[in-house]
């Protein structure tokens, strides 16, 4: 018997991209509102009440407004894709590689990683794990993004109109995503994050620059390569580069959607100083297919069905 899923924003780029992977499989079956319902409180109510599994492609104030929709006696599961509940209390965080799968396919509630925060939390919290990497360093994070993550008005202005060739912003060091960084890599201190938008459509690259001599525990740039393939060794949606493969990076125009994330760790001659560096697409492993990944597990699946692989 298939599965009830209601995309609650579906209409919005995540939302479309989901119901793309999710589209033909006999898995689950899509409760859609038309256009006059899908804003109507009362038919939402309904279909949140009714579905098996709910994923909400919501901004933060409607994501929280739509799981208080629920009612007592509602077996409905939530995938929130929003910045709501990525550190709130009862949530299991959805980043299967690292808080676990058997978590994620047993929670009621998950909250999907933010794009940003996948790439810089997939390089540094392992190492941290093991020791590699202190909690209590000072870290900084440039990122460039494509201007889909920016939602439709920023999408629009992309694309009709005179499109900026580099939109850094961010500049009060204030952001969504610093709590969510902070909390699941066990930082002391937030990070330091520089973030950017490119004239692509979709991808994003993620940096963490390092001065590995300067840390206490001095660690060496293969250590931190080992560590990262040791620990994704069994992820299929992510690739850990070996060292001398290339000396540049590139977002594409014309690229693909993909579900997977490739890290890199880039030094120095002598290894103590490092770039590591994360790459993905922003909608992809950065959003709809990190919900969908939650949603296979959560729902007894293979983790990659309907996935756009590496």
């Amino acid at each position: 018997m298939s599965a009830r899923v209601f995309i609650d924003g579906a209409a919005g780029t995540t939302g479309l991209e989901i119901a793309q992977r999710l589209a033909g499989r006999g898995e689950f079956d899509l409760i859609a509102l038309d256009e006059a319902q899908r804003k109507d409180d009362a038919a939402r109510r309904d279909a949140l009440n009714a579905a098996d599994f709910a994923i909400l492609c919501l901004p933060d104030d409607a994501a929280r407004e739509a799981v208080a929709m629920l009612d007592e006696t509602a077996r409905t599961r939530i995938i929130d894709a929003s910045s709501a509940h990525r550190t709130a209390a009862g949530w299991t965080y959805g980043f299967p590689e690292l808080v676990g799968r058997e978590q994620v396919a047993a929670a009621r509630l998950v909250s999907s990683p933010g794009c940003y925060p996948t790439g810089f939390l997939a390089l540094v919290a392992p190492l941290i794990r093991a020791g590699l990497l202190p909690a209590d360093w000072p870290y900084t994070v440039n990122a460039v993004s494509g201007y889909s993550g920016g939602g439709k008005a920023l999408i629009e202005r992309y694309e009709t109109g005179p499109a900026p060739g580099f939109r850094a912003y961010g500049y009060n060091l204030a952001h969504k995503h610093l709590p969510e960084m902070q909390a699941h890599a066990g930082l002391e201190h937030p990070v330091l994050f520089a973030p950017a938008v490119v004239p692509v459509y979709r991808g994003m690259i993620v940096e963490v620059p390092l001065h590995l001599g300067a840390m206490p525990c001095q660690p060496h740039a293969d250590a931190l390569r080992d560590a990262l393939m040791a620990f994704y060794a069994e992820a299929p949606l992510v690739t850990v580069h070996p060292s001398g493969l290339r000396d540049e990076l590139l977002l594409l125009p014309d690229a693909r959607p993909s579900d997977g994330i490739e890290l890199f760790v880039f030094a120095d001659e002598g290894g103590w100083n490092a770039r590591l560096v994360a790459r993905l697409d922003n909608l992809g492993k950065g959003a709809s297919g990190a919900a969908v990944q939650n949603l296979n597990l959560m729902a007894g699946l293979p983790e990659t069905a309907g996935l756009v692989l590496p």
